[in-house]
């Protein structure tokens, strides 16, 4: 298949730190390309891909301190995405709402894969744009009441052996968190939870302009680079061993997260991750088997005291066999495939498959 993959340009594909969408991107993108498809990448002219690279910008736009407006560079990369458009079988974005309006307008599909959360604001671009053909990353991530076209549910995946695997923690143990440094993040539930164990904290990830005030406020004066450690942003090998070292990850979200890269991550190194029951969680924490899923503070100060009944192995075991990069990739073909199908079962181009086991034995036998 001929297959444009669009990415956002704020971040380098793949990141060199922060950034869940551009990694998985970029993992989909170069497995695409190993299974023998013809694959163009439209991400910033930074970005390191086995496929071909189109950019509108040499740099990602986060790292240009002369870019003020970022939607100008959006607009120009999805504008030359679509004058191609005729050049591609179909067309993946990773833009949120950004692309319907072009997408609309083509002949050749577009596949959009929500990555993030529904908005007061961005609700009525969907809603204007419902029959277009979307991807959840989680079945707790849909909106029956947007009544959106959604054409299937596609796990978010990783690389598992890229991930050094820890079979014991650190001691003396500690605690991890690893994210964005932001109120639906809850590092400040994080910094609580491990004061009220008594056990040590070392967190990692961005802090972007909008969150400087949250910092200064809430999270600052709790760092003495003792108990609370605050590392910075983290690149792959420090994230693995920040997480790895750890007897389990804290995800304490306080909003309905949509997949949660972070969890799969932390459980690929051996560490089970334990996380508040708000959005996808329940479907990637199996709960006892890969870390705990928990509903209030106390909950969570009894996970942390069991969590040695969590085999690290077991944890590694289940990421790789649930959350693995060719799972998802076959995912998407399925996804690819059933609408190049749709689109071409009245002239015979494709054959038409009853169902989506039809569709996953179809993809696995033709990759063999």
């Amino acid at each position: 298949m001929r297959i444009a993959q669009i990415a956002p340009l704020w971040e380098r594909v793949p990141p060199p730190t922060y950034g869940g969408i551009e990694l998985v991107v970029s993992l989909l993108t170069d497995e695409l390309v190993r299974r023998g498809h013809d694959v163009t990448l439209f991400a910033s002219g930074d970005s390191i891909t086995l496929a071909k690279l189109d950019s509108v910008h040499p740099q990602s736009l986060r790292l240009d301190p002369q870019i003020k407006e970022c939607q100008i560079y959006e607009m120009l990369q999805l504008a030359t995405v679509y004058e191609r458009a005729a050049e591609f079988d179909l067309i993946h974005s990773h833009m949120g709402c950004a692309a319907l309006p072009y997408a609309m307008l083509s002949k050749t599909p577009t596949i959009h894969t929500l990555h993030g959360i529904f908005t007061h604001d961005n609700e009525k671009m969907f809603t204007y744009a419902k029959n277009q053909p979307y991807v959840s990353i989680s079945h707790s991530q849909r909106e029956s009441r947007l009544g959106l076209n959604c054409v299937g549910t596609v796990y978010n995946g990783i690389d598992v052996s890229s991930h050094k695997f820890f079979p014991t923690p650190d001691a003396p143990a500690y605690l991890a968190f690893l994210g964005r440094i932001s109120p639906e993040k809850g590092p400040h539930h994080a910094i609580a939870i491990a004061k009220a164990t008594g056990i040590p904290l070392k967190m990692a990830g961005k802090i972007d302009p909008v969150d400087v005030e949250y910092f200064d406020r809430e999270i600052k004066h709790h760092i003495d680079g003792e108990f609370i450690q605050f590392l910075g942003e983290a690149d792959h090998q420090m994230k693995n061993n920040l997480m790895g070292r750890a007897i389990a990850t804290l995800f304490p979200i306080t909003w309905r997260e949509p997949f949660g890269l972070v969890m799969i991550e932390s459980m690929a190194a051996g560490t089970p991750a334990i996380a508040m029951n708000l959005g996808a969680v329940p479907e990637v924490i199996a709960h006892g088997i890969s870390g705990f899923i928990v509903n209030n503070f106390d909950e969570y100060i009894d996970a942390v005291k069991n969590i040695s009944a969590i085999s690290r192995q077991e944890t590694r075991a289940y990421v790789s066999q649930h959350f693995g990069i060719d799972r998802m990739v076959t995912d998407y073909e399925i996804v690819y495939r059933n609408l190049l199908t749709q689109k071409f079962s009245n002239n015979g181009h494709l054959p038409i498959c009853q169902s989506q086991s039809d569709l996953r034995s179809a993809v696995l036998n033709s990759s063999n």
